[in-house]
């Protein structure tokens, strides 16, 4: 098979995403999918492997293994070690699905941030 022949990968989802089940399990898996690119490109970018991630992480090789598969959903908790063990800032943007985004302002009570594991975690409405 020449390499002109091959179908590009945007087609191929195009069409997948046209059967409501795949759709279903492709916007679960979002979350999962976009950590795992993170992680790897973090890991490729510093030559790091699966076990010396883990021990910035605080945790096992498997579990590096398991974010990169991009398959499993992760906790708020690990989001933060990864925040913390990686020294990087995540934004997580959930709004209804048709509400513009906003610039998020905080509630009446100062209670929108707390440390936790090494970060600070800001909670805020729009």
């Amino acid at each position: 098979m020449e390499i002109q022949e091959l179908i590009p990968h945007e087609d191929v989802l195009a069409k997948d995403l046209r059967d409501p089940e795949f759709r279903a399990e492709w916007e679960r898996t979002a979350l999962a999918r976009w950590l795992a690119v993170e992680v790897a490109h973090y890991r490729a970018e510093h030559g790091l492997s699966q076990r010396q991630l883990a021990e910035r992480l605080g945790g096992h090789q498997s579990d590096v293994a398991r974010m990169e598969t991009g398959e499993h959903t992760p906790s708020l908790e690990r989001l933060i070690r990864v925040a913390s063990g990686l020294d990087i800032e995540l934004m997580i943007d959930i709004r209804p699905e048709k509400k513009k985004a906003q610039m998020p302002k905080k509630r009446a009570l100062d209670a929108g941030s707390f440390a936790l594991g090494g970060c600070e975690v800001v909670l805020a409405t729009a």
